[in-house]
């Protein structure tokens, strides 16, 4: 993911869309006016910005990007101000004075971190008809020379059907992704986008639906509503934004199998302009050449770290640097809190097993072996473990579960077992059974037959016992052995059907922490694209 991010400043990305001035007054509030029950606000400080469109580019600059913009402001003084701005950031841009528009601009009155009061000062965009052709040899110019192209819907005039399907069209005739923050209910003028971000409100009315994120069929009407759009709509994939419940993605292909990730959001101060720095850094991204899942990754980062800004704010590619970093560090602990406390079960275990059976120089060997189970045979068939399973609970054991195919281990994984283990006194991991993987993944999948993979988790101080099943869930398994704590990342339980059946007969369902950035289909993506590297340069 940090590599993404190096990478940033070899991105050429265009912004496209409504452009507005962001004016902020800070102060303080200490008594009511007597002239009317409102609050007088005494001004501190002073701060102007760049609104709508402008507050994309000014993200795409802060994350180092190659960053262009074209739009129209109103030949005045405060159009004037938005191309000093842009000017500041070191953006290249086509700004055209529209002789009959007037600049919009927003001004908010903030005392502490709370907003008293914002005023709109707005008029919508004439037609475009005066500029129209220099205004569109400079949008091709500029699109034809991008890697990635944003187009930012404020509803304040600029996109009609004509300008977005004009600029579309460019998109598509240059071979450029084109991804664009909607307004409004009809979408017929986005046809033809590669990417469509609505936020959840959004969302609900472009699909005439009411979604609701925390009830636990929201999986299922979500992908009912994303259809529907999907039926009207010629747009290839929708990228929806959840505010505190992260990001759910869904493409044209294969809409009944979305891809959502958690929100990363730690402390809420403002949400002004969190919509255009996930469509920055998600638009950054891609044109750095990070997956469709790499790229929501990060625009999710990008987000949870101008929330906790006070606001219009940008992220900028130290921030997410340093996001990373953290990530990293806090799932390295967690790794190492769970192995050290494999290392004091196991050994308490031994203790208990040598003192019982009154075996003195066993007691003292069992201080001294630490948690690599050995002499303990890990990898079992599914009988066998039920007797285990049963001894563990007499002695009073916290059983736990998790599954998965595991083709190519890699860190995501480590972090997992190591939160499953931190659950439970012994961990159970249930692999898939090369068949069960081809019918889930497809026949190029697995990549590694079974036997290998389940011995590579075998191999695992977090991993207590492996069983290999080859049933398409692991439902019989769990009917089976009846686990204290099912464990997985990535799932909720309203598509978690094992984890609804542990739930049911009493005991807990976990979902785990995922550490952004990792999965087999990545890595066998990079391989891939690595490996065409290669050939092109022979």
């Amino acid at each position: 993911m940090r590599d993404y991010i190096e990478k940033f400043s070899n991105v050429k990305a265009v912004a496209i869309g409504d452009l507005m001035l962001d004016r902020f007054a800070y102060g303080t509030v200490d008594r009511i006016s007597p002239e009317a029950p409102v609050p007088v606000l005494k001004i501190r400080s002073c701060k102007e910005m760049l609104g709508g469109a402008g507050n994309v580019v000014a993200n795409l600059a802060a994350l180092g990007c190659v960053t262009t913009f074209v739009g129209v402001v109103g030949k005045d003084a405060e159009g004037r101000r938005v191309a000093e701005l842009l000017s500041k950031i070191q953006c290249w841009n086509r700004l055209f004075f529209h002789p009959d528009a007037k600049t919009i601009v927003k001004e908010r009155m903030i005392a502490s971190n709370s907003h008293l009061l914002r005023v709109d000062k707005e008029e919508r965009l004439p037609d475009l008809s005066p500029i129209w052709d220099e205004f569109f040899a400079a949008a091709s110019q500029a699109i034809r020379s991008a890697d990635v192209v944003l187009l930012s819907d404020y509803n304040k005039g600029f996109f009609t059907p004509k300008t977005t399907q004009a600029i579309l069209a460019l998109c598509r005739e240059f071979g450029k992704p084109a991804i664009v923050d909607p307004k409004g209910r009809d979408y017929s003028k986005y046809n033809g986008a590669t990417f469509v971000k609505p936020n959840l409100k959004e969302f609900q009315e472009a699909s005439e639906s009411e979604l609701r994120p925390a009830d636990p069929n929201f999986r299922t009407a979500a992908i009912a509503a994303a259809k529907r759009i999907f039926e009207r709509y010629e747009i290839e994939n929708l990228l929806a934004t959840l505010s505190e419940y992260g990001m759910m993605r869904f493409s044209r292909q294969n809409p009944d199998d979305p891809r959502q990730i958690p929100t990363e959001a730690k402390e809420v101060f403002d949400v002004s302009g969190a919509g255009d720095t996930s469509l920055a850094t998600f638009g950054a991204a891609l044109g750095a050449g990070a997956s469709v899942e790499e790229a929501m990754e990060l625009a999710n980062l990008a987000s949870g770290i101008v929330v906790g800004k006070l606001g219009t704010a940008s992220a900028t590619a130290d921030e997410l640097r340093a996001a990373l970093d953290a990530k990293r560090a806090a799932a390295e602990r967690a790794i190492e809190a769970a192995t050290a406390k494999t290392v004091r079960l196991d050994v308490a275990a031994n203790e208990e097993n040598a003192a019982a059976n009154g075996d003195a120089t066993a007691a003292v060997d069992a201080k001294s072996e630490k948690a690599s189970n050995v002499g303990r045979r890990k990898l079992l068939n599914r009988d066998e473990l039920a007797k285990v399973v049963a001894d563990l609970k007499r002695r009073g054991k916290t059983v736990g579960f998790t599954n998965g195919c595991f083709d190519c281990m890699h860190f995501g994984h480590l972090n997992s077992f190591a939160q499953a283990r931190a659950e439970c006194d012994a961990l159970i991991v249930a692999v898939n059974s090369d068949a069960s993987v081809k019918r889930y993944k497809g026949p190029n999948r697995p990549i590694q037959n079974e036997t290998t993979r389940a011995a590579i988790v075998a191999a695992l101080e977090l991993v207590d016992y492996v069983v290999v099943f080859d049933e398409d869930t692991a439902e019989p398994l769990i009917d089976l052995l009846r686990p204290d704590v099912i464990a997985k990342e990535g799932y909720s339980l309203d598509r978690w059907p094992e984890g609804r059946q542990v739930v049911a007969y009493g005991g807990r369902a976990v979902e785990l922490k995922r550490v952004e950035g990792y999965s087999t289909t990545n890595l066998v993506e990079k391989m891939k694209r690595a490996d065409e590297a290669k050939e092109e340069k022979r």
